[in-house]
């Protein structure tokens, strides 16, 4: 009977790291050693017991176990690619869905992440009618949407997702694109362009009983032929994290415009006056003509308030009390500002706000943003458009 076979320390140390080091089977470095596996395999148990720590790594697949593997693989690949499909379209795939609707689905996405097999395959559609489809021509109409939708979503972008289909069109008029306002709401549902839509109104305003005899002299008409003949103003409230920013504005009812605008930490008289100087310093007010109409709040009705404007030729005019229809131009201005703007943002500091807001009034609202009431220009348009039609204004130095 044979002795027990003697292995010397090296020997086994070769072994164990042809497993450990090379990734190799135990069954075969047993076989190309002439060891018993199940002694190369108590070696190679002792080694990783005395050396627990040590990254090891697995041992080499053979040919058919690296096959199925990659055959699991691509399964749950498609498997997470034909979840991902229906979320990708947004229910256009949903059962009753139009044939032509899917394709112009595939369409957009061919050359993307998925094959057009693995598509077709998903929305239930054939590959040879959605290629038949995609051969034809497209018609004049069909490539004159295209071209419309990519013109309606540049110009929502551009009002930074506050335009509706109206301003959208006017955008369009104003691009040279003759197309029906009922065609550009079409075209925005079909592109899931929808503007922010404004919260509900809050009054702000504290109530003097101090207001006198002022008249209301607009009786809510918001309307004026001329500019800087008829403005309003009001105060609103901005929120940042560092507390409230008070922001009191002063708008020309004829071109829309707001043509002088104040931001403090406060809600004193020299809040209102600021705001009213800056319309004034900048041409916007003509002594003895001007009316500037306002809420009966505290500031308006002060002492202060009415010398100031007695100094620079304004006359008063103010709202009933507690009735914000008799302001609603500039209760209106502020549900815009919050909606397009504040709303939509967090502000750490005030001054933070004062940039964003400032930012706002002169490079959007004034200048970029179409207004119903002037048949959808800017207000900086409507007013140039005024002095070019009076010519005999401007010979005067108004």
């Amino acid at each position: 009977m044979a002795g027990k076979k003697f292995y010397s320390p090296e020997f086994k140390d070769e072994c164990v790291r042809e497993v450990i080091e090379k990734s190799r089977t135990i069954a075969s470095v047993a076989r190309e050693q002439g060891v018993v596996e199940q002694t190369l395999g108590n070696w190679v148990s002792a080694y990783r017991r005395a050396h627990p720590d040590e990254v090891v790594a697995e041992p080499e697949l053979s040919v058919s176990e690296r096959a199925r593997l990659r055959q699991l693989e691509r399964e749950n690949r498609e498997l997470r690619e034909e979840r991902a499909f229906p979320k990708k379209s947004g229910g256009l795939l949903r059962e009753g869905t139009a044939v032509s609707v899917k394709y112009a689905f595939i369409a957009g996405e061919e050359g993307g992440a998925w094959t057009v097999a693995s598509m077709c395959r998903w929305a239930r559609v054939s590959r040879s009618g959605y290629y038949a489809w995609a051969s034809r021509p497209v018609s004049a109409r069909a490539a004159r949407r295209e071209q419309l939708a990519v013109l309606i979503e540049h110009s929502f972008t551009a009002s930074d997702e506050t335009y509706g289909y109206r301003r959208v069109h006017a955008d369009l008029a104003a691009w040279g694109w003759d197309v029906d306002d009922d065609t550009v709401r079409q075209i925005m549902r079909d592109l899931g362009l929808m503007p922010c839509q404004p919260r509900p109104w809050r009054p702000t305003t504290t109530i003097s009983c101090d207001a006198g005899q002022t008249p209301d002299l607009v009786n809510r008409d918001f309307t004026a032929e001329q500019p800087a003949t008829k403005l309003v103003g009001d105060i609103t409230y901005i929120r940042s994290w560092e507390g409230w920013l008070y922001l009191a504005t002063v708008l020309d009812c004829c071109t829309k415009k707001v043509v002088g605008y104040a931001m403090a930490d406060h809600m004193r008289t020299s809040l209102v006056t600021d705001a009213l100087g800056m319309a004034h310093h900048n041409g916007h007010t003509r002594a003895g003509i001007t009316i500037m109409h306002t809420d009966r709040g505290v500031q308006y009705t002060s002492h202060v308030y009415a010398e100031f404007t007695n100094n620079i030729g304004v006359t008063r005019s103010v709202g009933r009390t507690g009735i914000c229809y008799d302001n609603a131009w500039t209760e209106s201005f502020n549900g815009t500002l919050k909606n397009e703007l504040v709303h939509r943002t967090v502000y750490p500091t005030r001054e933070h706000a004062r940039v964003d807001i400032t930012h706002w009034i002169e490079l959007r609202y004034n200048t970029r943003r179409r207004h119903s009431a002037l048949g959808y220009r800017t207000p900086d348009q409507a007013e140039k458009d005024w002095y070019e039609t009076n010519s005999v204004a401007r010979t005067i130095g108004y």
